[in-house]
């Protein structure tokens, strides 16, 4: 088993709510958000891999020049369960792997680093899981490597949740600033009203 901890960053969704546009693609300073999930994964120095359904060519363009590797899954009409079991299942064996939302726009590298920490600091867990300044569960989620036949079976549009609620008692929640482990934008309008808030920091 490998020392580190891969990162999967889940980005094969279909922007459903989005009316045409790409929400992974909307820029956050200047760059596709896509892009920044990946070079703040990177930064952790952790390796990087980004779950991609096989059409979604221009995600994979945003992503030139990084070193990420690129799952491609076949069953992201599913919802996130069929992404999440394509790509677990392509992962490097390693003692635990964080699974990262692609649309979380607000979570930073220190967040990640956070959930990482907490796995090393509270060892008697099998779940590491971002959550708010108010202790809602979010993400990132890191599930240790005990845990990877589970997604094998998953299913519907809940992703791992049902791995996570199985293990209650076992789940380990880190608190991050504000809202950040939940603030997802799925709309034109969401997005506008991140640009134009506080919460753009």
């Amino acid at each position: 088993m490998s020392a580190s901890v891969p990162i999967l960053i889940l980005a094969a969704g279909g922007s459903t709510r989005m009316r045409g546009k790409d929400k992974l693609l909307e820029t956050v300073d200047a760059t596709p958000l896509l892009r920044v999930q990946a070079l703040r994964a990177l930064a952790t120095q952790q390796p990087v891999f980004v779950a991609i359904s096989d059409h979604q060519e221009e995600r994979k363009a945003v992503l030139s020049g990084l070193d990420v590797t690129i799952l491609t899954v076949h069953n992201a009409s599913e919802g996130m369960s069929g992404t999440l079991r394509d790509a677990v299942a392509q992962l490097p064996d390693a003692d635990a792997f964080m699974v990262m939302l692609g649309d979380l726009v607000g979570i930073k590298t220190t967040d990640l680093q956070k959930v990482l920490d907490a796995r090393q600091h509270h060892r008697d867990y099998l779940i590491w899981r971002g959550a708010t300044d108010s202790s809602e569960p979010g993400h990132p989620i890191i599930f240790d490597a005990s845990l990877r036949p589970l997604f094998a079976d998953i299913s519907g549009d809940n992703g791992a949740e049902m791995v996570v609620k199985s293990l209650r008692n076992q789940v380990f929640l880190v608190p991050l600033d504000g809202r950040r482990a939940r603030l997802d934008l799925d709309t034109p309008e969401e997005w506008e009203a991140w640009r134009n808030s506080s919460d753009i920091t």
